[in-house]
């Protein structure tokens, strides 16, 4: 079986552009992860994304997560609520001076709470700021993500209301997978 999926892709060409959410009630925390970990990256991405059939990177090996994570100028930006992990943000510097939101969410039981929003705008901020940490890389001229109609619903007014605009949509046939869930079986 197949499944039509859109997919939007969105973007910022400046800094001013960033519509940023007021921080939610409570105590969230958003840190960098600057130690990069396979395993913690995995967890993430699994959890946030096992209900919403994210399986692209679940068959990486641990040596192909580590190479990646050691790219110059991709981040990690976890957003913690009362030192729980809630939900993240993967930064990913590109050729000139492009920086694309690789992955963004929040775990299931964290979604509704007004978290995403902040971390989405936390996210946006050390992406439009990231030559300043990673110096061997030109200065961001864009930021960029897309987002797909697998995602949650309210993904995409999240970008917009966040002052992301659209460049682009593509409409294809994806295999129907079962959601993986955050483990194999959960």
């Amino acid at each position: 079986m197949s499944l039509t999926v859109t997919t939007w892709s969105l973007e910022q060409t400046a800094p001013g552009d960033l519509l940023p959410a007021a921080a939610p009630d409570g105590d969230v925390t958003i840190v960098r992860a600057e130690i990069p970990s396979p395993e913690f990256s995995r967890f993430l991405y699994s959890s946030v994304g096992g209900d919403i059939r994210w399986i692209d990177r679940l068959s990486l090996t641990y040596a192909q997560w580590q190479e990646h994570l050691t790219k110059p100028g991709v981040e990690t930006w976890v957003a913690y609520e009362k030192g729980t992990p809630a939900g993240y943000v993967e930064l990913a510097a590109r050729d000139d001076g492009d920086v694309e939101v690789v992955y963004f969410g929040l775990i299931p039981a964290f979604r509704g709470r007004r978290i995403g929003g902040h971390l989405l705008s936390y996210g946006v901020r050390r992406a439009w700021d990231l030559a300043e940490r990673w110096p061997e890389l030109p200065s961001t001229k864009r930021v960029w993500v897309h987002t797909c109609s697998k995602d949650g619903e309210h993904a995409m007014g999240n970008y917009l209301r966040r002052g992301f605009k659209l460049f682009d949509t593509e409409v294809s046939q994806e295999a129907d997978v079962a959601t993986p869930g955050p483990w194999p079986g959960a």
